[in-house]
C-alpha cells in the first residue's frame, strides 16, 4: 500500500509545484503589464532630461560668450572701434573703405 501513497504524494507535490510556478508567472506577467508603461515613461523622461541638460550647457556657453562680448564693448575702446568698422563700415578720417561683394551667380540655364 505504500506504493500507492508514494504516487499520490508525488502527484500532489508535482501539482503544487506547477501551481506555485503558475502563480509566480501570473504575478510577473501582471507586474510587467502594469509597470511596463511606467518603465517606458521613465526612459522617455530620462532621455528628455539628458536633452535638456545638453541644451542648458549650450545656452550657458552662449551666455558666457555674450557676457564676454558685452564686457569687451564696455571696457575696450578697440573692440567698439572694430565693431563699428565691421558692422557699420565706418572709417577714420582719411581712410578709404573697400567693400567686396559676393559674385553674382548665373541664372539657371546659363553656363
Amino acid at each position: 500500500m505504500s506504493a500507492g501513497l508514494g504516487f499520490w504524494e508525488r502527484l500532489i507535490r508535482w501539482t503544487t509545484t506547477l501551481l506555485v510556478a503558475a502563480v509566480i508567472l501570473g504575478v510577473l506577467t501582471l507586474a510587467a503589464h502594469w509597470y511596463g508603461p511606467v518603465i517606458r515613461q521613465n526612459e522617455r523622461m530620462r532621455r528628455e532630461i539628458l536633452r535638456l541638460d545638453r541644451e542648458i550647457r549650450q545656452e550657458e556657453e552662449t551666455a558666457r560668450q555674450m557676457s564676454a562680448a558685452i564686457r569687451a564693448l564696455q571696457e575696450d575702446p578697440k573692440a567698439v572701434e572694430r565693431l563699428a568698422r565691421e558692422r557699420l563700415g565706418l572709417a577714420r578720417p582719411g581712410e578709404t573703405v573697400i567693400r567686396f561683394e559676393p559674385p553674382a551667380t548665373n541664372p539657371p540655364g546659363f553656363p
